[in-house]
């Protein structure tokens, strides 16, 4: 039996999951001058192959808060171009050069930083809270309207009442089981292998795929090293590594041929993580007083990496659409699905475009079936024409549909962004049970 105690604490929005939709959700209604609690149930950010493709999208909203600037301060890497080789052996470029931004690229930050970033920004406004070390593990359910949750901490059980409550809990989202909403699953039909190699400086700062008769890779520039994405069948896993990691460096060092004297550098199946794939979507996804985003709501396919942008999408339509009747004190469902109205045709071509390209790039290759080559010479010359050429950068750069920022600034923040980077990677940022008494 769970004892919870009754901890005295409401605020406007509670918001479980600190990842890239719950941070900016977070600071987006603190900056509107609500108050909003973070929940993350790990100590830190730093977990390793993670999105951390920045596009220019997620930049243009950053530099609608004034935080593009200081943001690209970090150590990051920017990519103009993207190479792709098809399973026929052409080589198809994209690049984001000639697209009307003031980033006209992607910028290669990990994970941990950004979230770093956008809560020691949230952290200046007297409303934004987050709780590290902190498991959702329900919701509070009364009369049919979500009035919170209920956490886990190193102290016991606790919840909090909110006015909304939104999960941002990833794609095995608590919240959304909780909450009883329907999950429509597809079944894309890839999973993916993750490693490192070295890079050496001389080599180009790019993004590639490379592919042949039954294998497949995604190169991703990370300044000191090659994120590299190995792509299986569904399920293969345990074959792959069944088969020896010696066969296993063979493979990689043909398809890679550039990389084959660093193969070497896999000693064991430690280095080596699974990332399974998947892509659904949540029929409704709201129910009153609770909202997901994210993950939460459709998790998407790494194809084009474009989740992260998609998810900080979310949480900007989402802040522009509650932040004012949170400030009322009433939230109706209508404003809940007015959300989902804006955010879902995006999500779901967003959805599509990747089953297609998940067809045209991996089916041949995962069933090693070479593929002809006439539709891919076709595909090479439509993307030489100018304004078809810029459609799949436009696609990877911006969405389907870009939101901008429209949630006011009327919490005045403190003239230097806190401490919460270090508080946070050492586990120790927390809040007292009376912050918002």
């Amino acid at each position: 039996m769970i004892v919870v105690a009754e901890d005295d604490i409401r605020v406007d929005c509670c918001i479980a999951g600190c990842g890239p939709a719950g941070a900016m959700l977070g600071l987006l209604l603190a900056r509107a001058g609500l108050k909003v609690l973070v929940l993350e149930k790990h100590g830190d950010f730093l977990r390793d192959f993670r999105g951390d493709t920045i596009h220019p999208s997620t930049l243009e909203i950053l530099d609608e808060l004034d935080l593009a600037e200081r943001f690209l301060q970090l150590p990051h890497s920017e990519v103009s171009f993207l190479t792709a080789r098809t399973p026929a052996g052409l080589d198809i470029d994209f690049s984001f050069r000639g697209l009307k931004t003031r980033f006209p690229f992607i910028a290669f930050v990990p994970q941990w930083d950004f979230l770093d970033f956008i809560t020691d920004e949230a952290a200046r406004y007297p409303g934004f809270q987050l709780k590290m070390n902190a498991e959702v593990v329900d919701l509070i359910q009364e009369g049919g309207v979500v009035r919170g949750l209920t956490y886990r901490d190193g102290t016991g059980a606790h919840k909090i009442r909110a006015r909304l409550t939104v999960g941002a809990d990833g794609r095995s989202s608590r919240t959304r089981e909780a909450a009883g909403l329907r999950v429509i699953a597809t079944s894309p039909p890839m999973d993916v292998l993750w490693f490192r190699l070295s890079r050496r400086p001389e080599e180009p700062e790019t993004i590639a795929m490379r592919s042949g008769p039954g294998k497949a890779a995604i190169l991703i520039d990370r300044r000191d090293y090659w994120q590299i994405g190995y792509i299986i069948p569904k399920g293969d896993a345990e074959k792959v590594r069944a088969a020896g990691l010696a066969p296993f460096r063979r493979t990689l060092a043909e398809l890679i041929p550039d990389l084959a004297d660093r193969v070497d550098e896999l000693q064991e199946w430690e280095q080596v993580k699974l990332l399974t794939v998947r892509s659904d979507r949540l029929a409704r996804w709201y129910t009153r007083g609770y909202l997901a985003i994210g993950d939460a709501a459709h998790a998407m396919s790494p194809v084009a990496g474009v989740g992260i942008n998609i998810a900080i999408q979310d949480a900007v339509v989402a802040a522009n659409v509650l932040w004012e009747p949170l400030r009322r004190g009433r939230i109706s469902t209508r404003d809940l699905a007015q959300v989902q109205h804006q955010r879902e045709l995006s999500v779901r071509l967003t959805q599509a475009v990747q089953a297609v390209i998940q067809q045209m790039f991996f089916k041949a290759v995962l069933t090693s079936v070479k593929p002809p080559l006439l539709p891919q010479k076709v595909l090479r010359a439509l993307l030489g024409v100018p304004v078809v050429g810029d459609l799949p950068a436009r696609f990877v750069a911006f969405g389907i549909c870009r939101p901008h920022v429209a949630s006011p600034a009327l919490a005045e923040p403190a003239a230097q962004p806190g401490t919460a980077r270090n508080a946070a990677r050492n586990g120790t940022r927390r809040i007292a049970p009376s912050s918002f008494a």
